[in-house]
């Protein structure tokens, strides 16, 4: 089927098949010579050409069954010449169509370097929420919910597609030697922000994927597939029922969306694989990049040292060059110790040579630091009871401090957000990370969120109140303007009751 694509005669193939892909654009289904030879045009075939040339390519091309050759019997000629040019007209087989798809989907893979595109994650959840809707609602239209499904399948393709591309690309980056150390620095510094930044949020993403995928199965897959066929309006064939193979591709195509976000087998979801490549690519590149910086910093690397060394000693004439290059490489020069002396120099006579005479203790600590050894006095211990007594002072004052802050937010019960009213910095900063505790927390079923402060101490019960009022906090620094939540501040000792009802006070002040 790929034939065409060889030979010296490829790049007329090529040429005559992509003019009938042209035609096929414009619903021009067949296509007589003259046709042919003004298509070539359109498609970038320039050279000239005979009747037989062109004939023979024809020919050719129908002899591997990429074009058909049919008579047409709806013109009136005129002349022997007239019926032998427009008699005969070209069309495309399937096995040419498919030959010719697949050489340009070729080509757009080696053209394609492939994205990380988080917007896809947010198409997909948006179809499965549309989708979701659609089957609540039995007036909704079939047509709706099969373009609906294959607007999902578009953007599931593209995930798998660009990502396919992208990690290919990721790991030949990875394996890059011999290029300009500046722009293998450049690209690399370029695509750790870019992982870096396609990362936040994942999580959050793929998880709002995951639930939007299992309220859509809530109301039955293969509803949906059922109404979608209906609203795909399969032409009728000759011999086998297209719906049955329609139906197939739709399951395999939702078994694929399950296995990147909500698999059945127990298996960990592709898109936390994704996340620990991206994480695996961003280690491996700062690494390189490292290496890369370090080498920059040096006249030369360390291979490079160790090898010309090696050349060095294989050039060395004797054992003694060889032994003398060993010291002078890896620093065993002269001793650091000729002025020490006995403890006793009266006892070595001068008449005895430095070899026989007994060897001069050497401290360790000279050769690791170039000092010797002093011995003196101990050192007076020094009086810290005045820097005891401060710090206890300090302790005690941080502690007022902290319990003036959590006694000035305690509440009685649940209360405004903005009852609070003015408070000064440091009870401003414990509200904030109270605050930020309890919103980053999960609500119960009642959609109250419970938090406890860094040491445990004071509890927050936080839920959001029925209408919008807004909430204004006055500070010395500012004020902060926000949502005025329904909070209960209180001692985790004295909350352990409450706690256990945390919505029937949050209620009341809701009310």
């Amino acid at each position: 089927m790929f034939r065409f694509t060889t030979g010296d005669r490829a790049d007329l193939y090529g040429a005559v098949l992509r003019a009938f892909g042209a035609a096929n654009e414009r619903l021009e289904t067949a296509l007589g010579l003259d046709e042919v030879r003004a298509r070539l045009r359109t498609v970038g075939w320039l050279d000239a050409i005979t009747d037989e040339a062109l004939h023979e390519a024809l020919r050719t091309l129908q002899g591997w069954n990429l074009l058909d050759v049919v008579q047409n019997h709806t013109e009136n000629y005129r002349t022997a010449e007239e019926y032998e040019r427009r008699n005969l007209q070209y069309s495309l087989t399937r096995q040419g169509e498919a030959a010719l798809a697949g050489v340009e989907h070729a080509l757009t893979v080696l053209t394609a370097t492939g994205a990380l595109q988080t917007a896809v994650l947010e198409a997909i959840a948006d179809r499965l929420d549309e989708l979701y809707v659609l089957l609540g609602e039995p007036a909704s239209a079939d047509r709706r919910i099969f373009s609906t499904l294959q607007e999902l399948e578009g953007h599931l393709e593209a995930l798998l597609d660009n990502t396919k591309a992208f990690n290919g690309e990721l790991q030949r980056l990875l394996r890059a030697e011999g290029a300009d150390p500046g722009v293998f620095r450049e690209v690399k510094a370029a695509t750790v922000a870019y992982l870096r930044e396609f990362l936040v949020n994942l999580d959050r993403r793929g998880a709002g994927v995951a639930v939007a995928l299992a309220r859509v199965e809530e109301r039955g897959v293969g509803v949906l597939h059922e109404r979608a066929l209906r609203g795909a309006e399969l032409p009728p064939v000759a011999g086998e029922d297209p719906a049955a193979a329609w139906l197939e591709r739709r399951r395999a195509r939702w078994a694929g969306l399950r296995a990147w976000f909500l698999p059945t087998d127990g298996s960990p979801p592709r898109v936390e694989q994704l996340h620990d490549v991206a994480r695996r690519a961003i280690l491996s590149l700062l690494q390189v990049l490292d290496r890369i910086t370090e080498s920059r910093r040096r006249s030369s690397s360390a291979v490079q040292d160790f090898r010309e060394l090696a050349r060095w000693f294989a050039a060395a004439p004797t054992e003694d060059d060889l032994h003398r290059l060993w010291a002078l490489a890896f620093g065993l020069g002269s001793a650091r110790h000729p002025h020490l002396a006995h403890p006793d120099p009266e006892l070595i006579p001068a008449s005895r040579s430095w070899a026989a005479a007994p060897p001069v203790e050497v401290s360790a600590l000279l050769r690791t630091s170039g000092r010797t050894e002093r011995f003196t006095r101990t050192g007076r211990v020094r009086d810290i009871a005045a820097t005891k007594a401060a710090r206890a002072e300090r302790a005690r004052r941080e502690r007022a401090e902290l319990q003036a802050a959590w006694q000035a937010l305690t509440t009685d019960g649940s209360v405004r957000l903005s009852d609070f009213g003015e408070l000064d910095p440091a009870a401003f900063a414990r509200l904030l990370d109270l605050l930020g505790r309890a919103l980053s927390s999960r609500p119960d079923s009642t959609g109250t969120r419970r938090a406890v402060s860094a040491d445990g101490g004071v509890e927050i019960l936080l839920r959001s109140a029925s209408d919008d009022r807004q909430a204004r906090l006055r500070t010395s620094n500012g004020v902060l303007s926000g949502p005025d939540y329904i909070v209960r501040i209180s001692d985790v000792d004295t909350a352990a009751g409450p706690a256990a009802h945390p919505s029937t006070g949050l209620e009341e002040a809701a009310g």
